[in-house]
């Protein structure tokens, strides 16, 4: 069954009962917590240790642990959930398994990594908080569920709701960007589309956002490394994107995998206790992140394997992902007391409440359907949702520069399109692209072609290999075939490069990193393009042509010389599976670019972090009156290249000064900031209105501007329309030096614009 053609029937579909009577050995059961709470209850008094133990295991097939061993541990109960298994035959089968072999029959769970689609590839986390457009986040969770749904699997491992300052740290594409209120919105966005009305129902699947806490803040940028920060800072910066995770409903939250303060996440009980099950009173499900408590050792605060099990489970870490530690050294650790039966008792009882809230004790095969509905072929080009991923992507890019008006193309005469990235269907996907199959992805090349056929000549050209520095190459096919070299010699297509320019009015190059570069354990410690990308623009801009750059990118990259070079420059992400045809839409004007960066792009790697919303200093830079003895760099021009929040249109617009409804706001009091935004260009346009907030007197230094409100409009070629926001008093609260959140009476800055920078400005009083 096809899912929707419009969104308009998606209401009904998330309303399906998620369960068929004659399934299930436990019968009927309301889905509220009342019931649940009784059913688990009564079941736990049931289960030996062992069963107890067992579903505290979250396993992977693979050729550690084979189809033929699973099998054992599921006859045994030793199995909690399975991840990494995503067709409906291998689900029903292990299902099957749970039902004829175990003695309580309780049913599995199936996990994937559904990060930004299952099947349809949609832009990854970070264009889509470019696109700062909640519907069409809203409408990306929906078909992603729809989809993993439709594969079997109850539970997502996302949204990654890691806010981070550092470009560096190859996970940035996965998160929405460098802002705590930004990626609070899309992630309790993606939750609700993705859970609907219950993660019971058909056709959605439960989240497990990840990871908590502070993985985005890690040293240097290096994956796996380090957090240190300020209880101010963990309160005010890092944590309200998961707790605005959890109050949309999540049900799952992953261990983050570094220390905090030198505490690893997987052995810190204030973290998993005091602050997600106390203070924030989190009733789901908390799962290591693969390995991690292993780790512990290396971490250096377990001494042994055993060790590392009675640090995980007494923290509160209710399953293990992938390793055999808690079912080998918690029997034992339960005999000793080392670990009590009512942990171990918590612990089970997380897990058994979110099967029952997946509906998988009134049918264990709610996700799968009927066999007999089983597609033909997995990888059917029917059960693609492209129209919907097309239009997404278009929304998600972000013009960068348009010299002259370069931009939109003529799709007329002789356009080159050259680039290591313009025809490569696996890189465009992006990563943790689920079971997205490369070869249905549309390459800029593919789009390009479709939209010049029969109206303009097309010339293309590899140009460069994406990079050629050995290392890594190497490093790009550690697990897969991900780089071939090209056959020419990178001389070879330069040259072939620079005569396919000089034949044409125009040259589109496309550059940026292979997804490779921009994943997990891919932390860089350069931010600029490869060597080979940086010969290549030099040598087509050498040609004298019109240059539009279009970047095919993870994270955040130190591009000025390629800024400086190109006359036009779209920032593209990675933009899916119909990511050829967006780009092409945009590049001729079919549609007109409204993104806006959700992180500021830096000069270099030197000036990190860079971040809008920093904290002033005694000594700040005053760009209009610069003076040696204050906070700048001396060899570099200072600021970011690109500001949060900034991007550009085909049409202009203009906002008017601020017009606030009153000049004081009191605690049970809402004050109206208003503006008027005209489009005043010659096209139809839409752009994102941005509201910031400044406590500029506080009894702690408080951020320069942090944003707390965006509104996306669309507005006709002339029109004008008035924008509000409604300012309130937990806009102004903020954690205090005594860790109290406070607000305190003053004057503050209120700015309205259409990026960080460039803002209008008004002034009212907190009494």
């Amino acid at each position: 069954m096809k899912w929707f053609c419009t969104l308009s029937i998606a209401t009904t579909l998330f309303i399906q009962p998620a369960f068929c009577a004659s399934s299930s050995p436990f019968g009927q059961h309301p889905l509220t917590e009342k019931a649940r709470d009784a059913f688990v209850s009564d079941l736990l008094s049931r289960m030996t240790l062992d069963e107890k133990v067992g579903q505290l295991r979250l396993i992977t097939v693979g050729p550690d642990n084979p189809k033929e061993s699973i099998r054992e541990q599921i006859r045994n109960g030793q199995v909690g959930g399975i991840f990494n298994t995503v067709t409906r035959q291998d689900i029903r089968q292990m299902q099957d398994q749970v039902m004829q072999l175990s003695r309580l029959k309780i049913p599995l769970f199936f996990a994937y990594d559904v990060i930004h689609g299952q099947r349809t590839q949609f832009p990854i986390p970070l264009g889509l908080a470019s696109s700062w457009d909640t519907d069409a986040v809203s409408e990306v969770g929906r078909i992603a569920a729809y989809e993993a749904a439709d594969d079997g699997l109850n539970m997502t491992w996302a949204p990654m709701v890691d806010m981070t300052r550092e470009p560096r740290w190859g996970r940035s594409s996965e998160g929405f960007g460098e802002d705590t209120y930004l990626t609070a919105r899309m992630g309790e966005v993606m939750v609700h589309a993705m859970q609907g009305k219950s993660p019971a129902d058909r056709y959605s699947v439960m989240t497990s956002v990840k990871h908590f806490a502070a993985y985005g803040a890690v040293e240097g940028g290096r994956d796996y490394n380090t957090v240190d920060m300020s209880p101010q800072r963990l309160f005010q910066d890092y944590l309200p994107p998961y707790k605005a995770a959890l109050d949309a409903g999540s049900g799952g939250m992953m261990v983050a995998l570094n220390s905090l303060n030198g505490v690893p996440a997987t052995a810190d009980s204030w973290l998993l206790k005091t602050v997600l099950r106390d203070r924030w009173q989190f009733k789901g499900i908390t799962i290591s992140d693969h390995g991690a408590i292993k780790e512990l050792i290396q971490h250096g605060v377990a001494s042994d394997p055993s060790d590392a099990v009675r640090l995980a489970v007494n923290a509160g870490v209710d399953m293990s992902m992938n390793d055999e530690f808690y079912s080998r050294y918690l029997p034992q650790l339960l005999k000793s007391g080392a670990v009590s039966e009512q942990t171990l008792d918590d612990a089970a009882r997380h897990v058994l409440n979110v099967k029952y809230d997946m509906g998988l004790f009134n049918d264990p095969y709610s996700h799968l359907g009927a066999a007999v509905d089983d597609p033909k072929d997995t990888n059917a080009e029917s059960r693609l949702h492209r129209a919907e991923a097309r239009d997404v992507a278009r929304k998600s890019m972000v013009l960068l520069k348009n010299r002259l008006q370069l931009l939109p193309l003529k799709n007329s005469g002789t356009i080159a399109l050259i680039g290591p990235l313009a025809d490569s269907q696996k890189d465009i996907m992006g990563s943790w692209s689920a079971s997205g199959v490369a070869q249905q992805a549309v390459t800029l090349l593919q789009g390009m072609k479709t939209a010049t056929a029969g109206k303009a000549t097309l010339l293309y050209a590899k140009g460069a290999n994406v990079t050629d520095h050995p290392g890594i190459q190497a490093f790009l096919n550690l697990y897969e075939k991900a780089f071939i070299p090209d056959s020419h010699t990178p001389q070879q297509l330069l040259e072939e490069a620079v005569a396919t320019a000089k034949r044409a009015d125009v040259v589109v190059l496309a550059l940026g990193e292979a997804r490779g570069m921009a994943h997990e354990a891919s932390s860089r410690s350069d931010l600029t393009l490869p060597a080979s990308q940086q010969a290549l623009i030099r040598a087509i801009k050498a040609t004298g042509k019109p240059l539009v750059v279009v970047l095919m990118n993870g994270r955040a990259l130190a591009i000025p010389s390629e800024s400086q070079q190109a006359d036009a420059l779209l920032e593209t992400w990675y933009s899916g599976t119909e990511g050829g045809n967006a780009i092409a839409d945009v590049l001729f004007g079919d549609y007109n670019p409204s993104g806006k960066l959700p992180v500021s792009f830096p000069r270099s790697v030197g000036q990190l972090p860079i971040y809008y919303n920093h904290l002033n200093t005694g000594r700040p830079y005053d760009f209009t009156h610069p003076a040696k003895y204050n906070s700048h760099y001396y060899d570099d021009a200072n600021g970011p290249l690109y500001p949060f929040g900034y991007g550009l249109s085909y049409t202009d617009f203009s906002v008017s000064p601020v017009r606030l409804s009153a000049t004081t706001l009191s605690a049970q009091g809402t004050l109206t900031a208003s503006v008027t935004v005209k489009n005043s260009g010659k096209r139809d346009g839409a752009t994102v209105v941005q509201l910031y907030l400044n406590d500029p007197v506080a009894s702690i230094s408080r951020p320069v501007q942090e944003l707390k409100g965006f509104q996306r409009i669309m507005l006709k070629a002339g029109e004008s329309k008035e924008v509000s926001f409604a300012v309130d008093k937990k806009m102004l609260t903020f954690w205090n030096a005594a860790m109290q959140q406070v607000v305190e009476p003053g004057q503050f800055n209120l700015m309205i614009g259409l990026d960080s920078v460039h803002t209008q400005k008004a002034q009212f009083n907190w009494q």
